[in-house]
């Protein structure tokens, strides 16, 4: 089934990790093996390539650009100054492009974009064609707007195919306070999301703590997604998101992407300890954290896939029974198994995604 997964941290992987993502992963590994690399604890553990995204039939990822600024009281990793953030997603954008070049991947930028590549994916599964000739539709999202040096640079980033922006990420941040911090937008990040509005942007509100993320809700009045959160009523934690921050996105319209990063799915993780094996974490223990969200919303219409595989880590924290990306292939049979109608499968798998980026750019 053709399949979109809403948050993939691509031209990361490719310049810090240094991966050829045209390789499967299980190439990727066996080269990090071979050359006895151990300076990131994932090494010769990826799960995801452009092979193992076309095996899987994800024919459209939203792929990220990222970097984030600390400031010298700010023991986070990160770059130095906004302006070294902002070279480095730079970068990124001109590895996405070099892949374009090479007929691997093409950036969907527009509703006539998404619709034509949609069409010529689901035309070969359908015909039973081989996908691997297939590009990978990207759309191209900010994870933490550390690098948006001036409301300028968003215009800019916007021109050159920039769609969605999630203002945070970890810790304290240039516009908006993410993961493990708490703090109220300020002036910078209230006049960022205007200009995302004028922008016609996708407000991405994974990642901010809690008081920013009503007040961006406040102040914001486009379209809004959480490309990768789990539930804090099943992982109680300020990165996952309470029932009352669900609803609140449901009724905006906008979808969650359920992530498998094994510490949001299970409690108790210990980074570096705890084992998916252990802690029974499996891709079973997504779809509790999928049907919760369709609990909460009273429906299957506001839930999607936003993996965050190899999200700086790899299968030591990813389910115990996914190998690489591909084996999301699995979800329909799992969710059907469940209970799901074949309807709410293919929303879960792509339709919900869909409807989201047509209303956001139908105007």
């Amino acid at each position: 089934m053709f399949t979109i997964d809403a948050h993939l941290d691509l031209a990361m992987n490719a310049l810090e990790w240094n991966r050829d993502l045209r390789w499967t992963a299980s190439e990727i590994n066996a080269g990090e093996i071979a050359r006895g690399l151990c300076d990131k604890p994932d090494r010769g553990k990826a799960t995801v390539s452009l092979p193992d995204l076309r095996r899987g039939s994800i024919g459209l990822v939203v792929a990220t650009q990222i970097a984030r600024y600390t400031a010298r009281d700010n023991p986070l990793p990160g770059w130095n100054s906004p302006e070294q953030a902002w070279a480095q997603t730079q970068g990124q954008r001109a590895w996405y492009r070099a892949m374009e070049e090479a007929g691997e991947m093409v950036q969907i930028r527009d509703l006539a974009g998404l619709e034509a590549h949609v069409s010529l994916w689901e035309s070969a599964i359908a015909a039973g064609d081989d996908c691997a000739r297939l590009p990978v539709g990207y759309i191209l999202t900010l994870e933490g707007a550390d690098s948006i040096v001036t409301l300028a640079h968003l215009e800019r980033a916007y021109a050159d195919g920039l769609r969605a922006l999630g203002p945070a990420h970890y810790g304290p941040g240039r516009y908006a306070y993410g993961t493990d911090a708490s703090a109220p937008l300020g002036v910078q990040g209230k006049e960022l999301l205007s200009e995302m509005d004028r922008l016609g942007m996708i407000l991405d509100t994974t990642h901010l703590c809690d008081v920013a993320f009503w007040e961006a809700l406040e102040v914001f009045t486009g379209p809004v997604w959480a490309s990768h959160c789990n539930c804090r009523a099943l992982v109680d934690h300020n990165r996952q998101y309470s029932d009352e921050m669900i609803r609140a996105v449901v009724e905006r319209g906008g979808v969650i992407g359920i992530p498998l990063d094994a510490w949001m799915m299970v409690p108790g993780w210990i980074r570096g300890k705890t084992t998916p094996e252990a802690a029974g974490c499996n891709l079973s223990v997504m779809l509790d954290h999928l049907d919760h969200v369709c609990q909460v919303a009273g429906n299957a219409e506001h839930v999607g896939i936003g993996s965050d595989l190899d999200g700086a880590y790899g299968r030591e924290q990813s389910p115990y029974d996914l190998e690489t990306i591909a084996d999301l292939a699995r979800l329909p049979e799992m969710l059907a198994t469940r209970g799901y109608a074949a309807g709410d499968v293919e929303k879960i798998m792509h339709g919900n995604w869909l409807t989201c980026l047509r209303r956001a750019w139908a105007t």
